[in-house]
């Protein structure tokens, strides 16, 4: 029997599982992120709701789930063949937001579980999980999982909220490291170096959701502090905590706007 001609109102290619099986197979590095994006959602959710798993190996997992991502990230932004050792190959692996992250993972490796460490890195996945997952469906079809596919458009709809939230947990965060470092929840030596986490994530060049949140910030407590029913001596802990933290921002001129 002759092949059946294709009609002029069919549309696209094929699709279904195996079209699914084709994209897997021509886009492994990517379907494998979303894959590792996907037991980074889970693991915290392990974390947080301990059911089928040990909370403190669900919060390492995650961790370690991250550094995969980022890992496959590197690979994909600077090829193998370009790596060397060498202060301008530095420069560029530190510019990339998947560097910050994989080191941001190194960072909390050795510390007391703790939701807040986790939030970046889930906010992160579940955003960029959800934006690939309506890829696959697309390959399945149209009008395939209609009820994930909303799902995932509310996500989408608040990416915006999303990347907020995910500056401000960086934030606030430098704090409380300092904090568990004086209790003994982290070495003395952690919030030192996420300090350098912060200004790496500043002056993200793909990212300008940590330095516009510290902007933000900034003009909050500049507000606050202006209140004429503020004491005198909050006002000036304000003013003087606002200029610390300007001090410590990189200079300007390093931020790659």
């Amino acid at each position: 029997m002759a092949e059946t001609e294709p009609q002029s109102g069919d549309a696209g290619p094929p699709k279904g599982v195996p079209a699914l099986k084709a994209h897997i197979a021509a886009n492994k590095i990517d379907v494998a992120l979303w894959a590792i994006r996907v037991l980074t959602v889970l693991f915290t959710i392990g974390y947080v709701l301990p059911l089928f798993n040990n909370p403190v190996s669900a919060f390492y997992k995650a961790l370690l789930a991250n550094a995969a991502t980022s890992a496959l990230r590197l690979h994909q932004r600077i090829p193998a063949r370009e790596i060397a050792i060498s202060r301008e190959f530095l420069a560029r692996f530190f510019l990339e937001d998947s560097a910050h992250y994989l080191f941001y993972s190194l960072i909390f490796m050795n510390v007391v579980p703790n939701l807040l460490i986790l939030t970046p890195i889930f906010l992160f996945a579940l955003l960029h999980a959800a934006s690939y997952s309506l890829t696959i469906l697309d390959t399945l079809g149209q009008n395939s999982m209609w009820v994930a596919r909303l799902l995932i458009s509310l996500v989408e709809f608040q990416s915006r909220n999303i990347l907020r939230a995910a500056a401000l947990a960086e934030i606030i965060l430098f704090p409380l490291v300092a904090i568990m470092a004086l209790f003994g929840y982290c070495g003395l030596l952690t919030p030192f170096v996420y300090y350098y986490f912060v200004t790496w994530r500043y002056a993200s060049r793909r990212n300008p959701y940590t330095r516009n949140t510290f902007r933000e910030l900034r003009v909050v407590a500049e507000r606050a502090a202006d209140k004429p029913a503020l004491p005198a001596a909050l006002r000036s802990g304000i003013h003087s905590g606002v200029q610390l933290v300007c001090r410590m921002a990189p200079p300007m001129e390093h931020v790659q706007q």
